[in-house]
């Protein structure tokens, strides 16, 4: 048998300020962790073990919940972005009264379960954020933070505090160790949001071994330097000290906390207590005994839930009841008070969008050459004026992106002006992704952020969060092919179109010319149930006749025929997205030249042209038509889908170089003979 582990802490008898009946509800928390692991024989259940007392006091004391109605507009929000405990979250969401069943807990990663090894937003109660990947709950939370001020400035009203609710997070050494997490903490600071509260378990411990191994800063001089308050307890089970610091946390409004936690990792395990084999795997049925008995437990049978805990833990629903009917009787005074307001509002949580919103988009004449990232600036604030919850900005790139609000209240977001909304993200990808997951999480604002097509790498986890999630967060991606020239290689995109295409759920939308970035701008404003990714344009492409060509309103349904051969009866058939279509357009006039019947589709995105029925898709791609030649200034692995295995695809197989975009373009093979030459090729084969 393994030797103690050194360091141990004191038995658990010597837990500062708790009762027996504190000490029982804690370590019901702990035995139900221990078990939920073994029953699986995978997770984490030493950091459930280490924080229960944590758990405890801040749902006893503090948050603000109803396990009723988790959805309450007035609650607190919790993010355990330490998504690997999630046990912790699992047990107390159970044991304070949420729709989650012991049997649910004794699911625990099984097929089907509410209790999946990582929580995730949607499908258990009482979960706010899906936090896998470490350090996106912390981004998620300055999300959260900053809509919960940004719509507490402009609808609160003296005597009237209808959004006045604190933001929590949980995070661990390694949330603090990645970089999305530095980003997040460092605008949060900036911008003094005081109802930000985190929680830093420091067990000094990772699955490699204890945390000197590679992390030896003064966390709390980083966030002191941040401009965050900073609180510590030394004891991670005096729930005293524990009280005291959250406390103290929530009467710091004029910016955000962190509350330093020492814990002990598999608190009670004889062996395994301050040991990296508590962290990722099951105690074992030996040591799980060998610790319920130390805990001094009442029964060796798993998942014991004795029943002064449970109803201990779930006077949470008293209470909770309480909260949410005096925060709505306080609703009410404010409803008959601003009945504008109060409707306002209530349309934003909904997610209802304005009668006419679109009434007044642009019309871009032809002849009206321009970038589509400047079509869709344009296009962004005539909606902006009608669609106020519409908020966002770029990482330090406003002016190249052109998402910049100059309509309807735009304002630049800052300390004291979190009713604004340009949010200057400054050069954190990481970060803005993360935060606009936290804002379209929280609800009552749409989320935009913008960048370079090619560092939307720097947000791929957040992206693919969003997509796996749900959350209806519009990015929008300039400078989107070698078409950026001078530039060169390290920033003209090559693999990020089909990169972002994989992602499920994602919606990504490359259009032609100003008229589809119209269009582009509708469809993503109006899908709910996902984020879309606008690619956009450096260079100027021409606004395509929409007379001689069929209308950009087919953008919506994905791909459309721009283009078609007489009587509707192509031998051939050319696809291309944004700048391209351009030269798809150019080769199908010197076809049709020379008699050859051509048609050209536009495929601004691929994921909404595979969601129309089988007979729409091949109307639009005849199946008896096998000559297809897709054209695209990008990496070709997404078009083999659509030209079947006896088209081409006429793309880029390696990385770009500097020099203005046009020569690029044609040392590449990009151009209008070239097309025609491949077309012939194919009609040849």
């Amino acid at each position: 048998m393994t030797k103690p582990a050194t360091g141990a802490a004191a038995p658990p008898t010597s837990t500062a300020h708790a009762t027996s009946l504190d000490q029982l509800c804690i370590n019901t928390v702990r035995t139900l962790a221990m078990d939920a692991v073994q029953r699986a024989d995978a997770g984490h259940p030493g950091t459930p073990m280490a924080l229960a007392p944590l758990a405890y006091v801040l749902w006893q004391r503090h948050l603000r919940y109803n396990p009723a109605n988790p959805d309450w507009f007035g609650r607190d929000r919790f993010v355990l972005s330490a998504g690997h405990a999630c046990m912790l979250l699992y047990a107390v969401l159970y044991l304070t009264g949420y729709d989650l069943s012991l049997d649910d807990i004794k699911q625990f990663r099984q097929w089907g379960s509410r209790t999946p090894g990582h929580s995730e937003h949607g499908l258990t109660p009482g979960v706010e954020a899906t936090t896998g990947p470490l350090g996106q709950g912390v981004g998620n939370a300055v999300g959260m933070a900053l809509a919960e001020a940004h719509l507490a400035q402009l609808f609160n009203r003296p005597g009237h505090a209808i959004a006045e609710h604190f933001t929590y997070f949980l995070a661990s050494d390694g949330d603090l160790m990645e970089g999305v997490s530095h980003e997040a903490c460092s605008l949060a600071g900036h911008l003094k949001l005081g109802r930000l509260i985190g929680i830093y378990d420091d067990n000094r411990i990772t699955i490699d071994g204890k945390t000197d191994l590679t992390f030896s800063e003064d966390v709390a001089k980083r966030f002191d330097s941040y401009g965050w308050h900073v609180e510590r307890v030394v004891d991670g089970n005096d729930l005293g000290a524990l009280d005291t610091a959250l406390a103290a946390a929530r009467r710091t409004t004029d910016r955000p906390s962190l509350v330093i936690v020492r814990t002990h990792i598999a608190y009670g395990s004889p062996h395994k207590q301050d040991t990296p084999e508590a962290h990722g795997a099951p105690l074992g049925e030996e040591e799980v005994k060998l610790t319920k008995q130390r805990l001094g437990w009442p029964s060796l049978e798993p998942f014991h839930v004795p029943d002064e805990a449970l109803a201990h833990w779930r006077r949470a629903r008293e209470r909770g009841a309480r909260l949410e009917a005096e925060w709505r009787e306080a609703y009410e005074v404010y409803r008959r008070a601003f009945p504008e307001l109060a409707a306002e509002l209530e349309r934003r949580l909904a997610g209802r969008l304005p009668e006419g919103w679109d009434a007044e988009l642009p019309a871009f004449t032809t002849g009206d050459a321009q970038a589509t990232r400047a079509a869709a600036g344009k296009t962004l604030n005539a909606i902006a004026a009608k669609l106020p919850e519409l908020i966002g900005g770029s990482a330090d790139l406003a002016g190249s992106t052109q998402l910049v609000f100059k309509t309807g209240g735009g304002g630049d977001v800052a300390a004291g002006s979190w009713g604004a909304r340009n949010i200057h993200f400054g050069i954190r990808e990481h970060g803005m992704g993360a935060i606009l997951n936290g804002l379209a999480l929280h609800g009552g604002v749409r989320p935009v952020g913008s960048t370079f097509l090619i560092f939307s790498d720097y947000m791929r986890p957040p992206i693919r969060l969003a997509a796996l999630c749900g959350l209806p967060v519009i990015y929008v991606f300039s400078h989107d092919s070698i078409g950026l020239g001078e530039d060169g290689p390290t920033h003209q995109p090559i693999e990020q179109l089909a990169g972002l295409r994989a992602v499920p759920n994602l919606v990504v939308i490359r259009p032609a010319d100003p008229a589809e970035t119209v269009e582009a701008w509708r469809a993503a404003i109006l899908r709910r149930e996902g984020p879309v990714a606008l690619v956009l344009t450096r260079q100027k492409v021409a606004a395509l006749d929409r007379t001689k060509y069929a209308p950009a309103n087919g953008l919506r349904l994905g791909g459309y025929v721009l283009a078609d051969a007489p009587g509707g009866k192509p031998s051939l058939v050319l696809i291309a997205t944004g700048s391209e279509v351009e030269l798809a357009l150019g080769a199908y006039e010197r076809l049709a030249a020379e008699r050859i019947a051509a048609r050209v589709v536009s495929m601004p995105s691929m994921e909404l042209f595979a969601r129309q029925p089988l007979e729409y898709r091949d109307a639009v791609l005849p199946p008896a038509v096998t000559a297809r030649l897709a054209i695209e200034a990008a990496s070709p692995q997404p078009w083999y889908r659509w030209v079947g295995e006896t088209g081409a695809v006429l793309g880029i197989e390696r990385f770009g170089a500097s020099a203005p975009y046009q020569r690029i373009y044609q040392e590449f093979g990009l151009t209008v003979d070239n097309v025609v030459r491949r077309a012939k090729e194919l009609l040849r084969t």
